[in-house]
């Protein structure tokens, strides 16, 4: 496992799945070409992962893979892309290692990301705490936000209050990760990592998380999409 501190220069996103949840918006795209306030949401990844030094990135695909690949050949800024295309599910943790088959340098450490996922936090900050710890794999942790409203009630029964989906004091898996490439032979060829590669690498002390200080928003829902698109055009209004 390498200790250098050059930056992490290439990523693989995740954007092979069906996403049967956000139809009617995947009827006819990937859920990564599904759009969040007018732009598809691998724009905004790629935009990300550019401005955090990331020169190159494999996008693994599956389902209608031509629509991906197309706007992705149309692109003129942001990391140069490889597109591979899944000849049968492989499963996230198949698919991970699939897509890093496609990365220039094997012996390197690179960025991985479910084709799902809006966020905006420090790489930087990111990989020096994956650094500092020297395991082979740390994801990036967002903080759970509950869907439902929390009622305040006390031992009398007596409410006091109503809190609209507050964020509850759990942590789960952003879907944004850091890998060393020790880690890439250690994915399943088919499956899910989180059932078994995590888990043997969290037994052996070799798996950390990184906590989000930072907006991270899954979007796996067509619900999903309306409140990340009121809430992203405030987020980067601020940010300018």
């Amino acid at each position: 496992m390498t200790s250098s501190s050059a930056p992490v220069r290439e990523a693989v996103i995740l954007a092979g799945g069906q996403a049967t949840r956000l139809r009617p918006y995947t009827d006819t795209r990937p859920k990564a070409m599904v759009e969040v306030a007018d732009r598809p949401i691998i724009d905004y990844q790629l935009e990300w992962l550019a401005g955090h030094g990331v020169r190159h990135a494999v996008v693994s695909c599956g389902y209608k893979a031509e629509v991906l690949r197309e706007h992705l050949a149309g692109r003129t800024e942001g990391p140069e892309v490889t597109v591979l295309v899944e000849d049968e599910p492989l499963g996230r943790g198949g698919a991970l290692r699939y897509a890093a088959s496609g990365l220039r340098d094997p012996g390197a450490p690179y960025f991985a990301l479910n084709g799902d996922v809006l966020t905006w936090f420090p790489l930087d900050e990111f990989t020096a705490f994956h650094r500092a710890k020297g395991g082979l794999g740390t994801l990036a942790l967002a903080q759970y936000r509950t869907s439902w409203g929390i009622v305040e009630v006390d031992d009398a029964g007596s409410i006091g209050g109503f809190t609209q989906s507050p964020l509850l004091p759990f942590w789960i898996n952003a879907g944004v990760y850091l890998f060393e490439p020790e880690l890439t032979a250690l994915l399943p060829e088919k499956g899910d990592h989180e059932s078994s590669t995590f888990p043997r690498l969290a037994e052996e002390g070799r798996l950390f998380g990184y906590r989000i200080d930072g907006f991270w928003r899954g979007v796996d829902t067509v619900k999903d999409v309306k409140e990340a698109g009121e809430q992203i055009p405030e987020l980067l209004g601020r940010a300018g």
